[in-house]
Formats: C-alpha cells, structure tokens, sequence
C-alpha cells in the first residue's frame, strides 16, 4: 500500500520502461537491487541516476514498503556506483527529490550522483 499522500505508482513512467528494457539506457551498474545508467542532459561531467527495481515512488514510499535487504542494496549500490566511477577521492554529491516542489520530475524514487567537478553550494539563495 503507498504512502499517505503519495500519488500511486506509475507503470508508464520512464524508468520502469527502461527497467523493462522497453526504452535504451547507458547502463554502468545492475544487480538484483538497482541500475544505475547516465542521465540524458547531465548537470555535471559526471551525473548519473541510480534506481531500485521496484515501484516506489518516493525515498518514504521506499523505506516504508521495499524489504531490509533490498533497502541495504540499494544503498550498496549508490556506494558501489560511486567507487566505480572514481568519485570517493574528489568527492560528489547524492541527491534526490521528491514531489513537485522537491523538483521530482519521474515518479519512480531514483538518486543522481553528481561529480567530476566542484559543486558549489547544496541551494541557491532565495
């Protein structure tokens, strides 16, 4: 059952079509938890978005319904991603958003790695 509040899943959405292979991705990670692929309009030399396979919508959607085991892998593998691509010395940023004003444009809970450069400030001043 979803969250309180949360819309419900959305099986069209982009990255359930691509987890069904339905639409092409640049993959560079996948295991029985997640897959990560490069995102298709970077914001950082390196920018990749890593997903669960299974349909959540959000990070509370996430922790309130995926098992321990799949929650645990799921984080392995944001680490795992990070390690792969070289990012642990420099440094990187993990973000996620969640609903409209979070700025969440694909209803299905995903993280972006972000690196390969100085980031500057986590928000813009208002």
């Amino acid at each position: 059952m979803p969250v309180s509040g949360l819309p419900p899943y959305d099986p069209g959405n982009v990255f359930a079509r691509i987890l069904r292979s339905e639409i092409p991705a640049k993959r560079i990670y996948e295991d029985e938890h997640a897959l990560a692929f490069h995102d298709i309009a970077p914001k950082a030399p390196v920018h990749v978005l890593v997903i669960p396979k299974g349909e959540y919508v959000s990070v509370a959607d996430f922790s309130a319904q995926a098992g321990a085991e799949a929650v645990a892998g799921f984080w392995r593998a944001v680490g795992e991603v990070a390690r792969q691509l070289g990012l642990e010395g420099p440094g990187y940023r993990v973000l996620t958003n969640m609903g409209p004003d979070g700025g969440q444009e694909v209803p299905h809970f995903h993280v972006h790695i972000f690196g390969g450069r100085a980031l500057g400030p986590m928000l813009s001043e208002p």
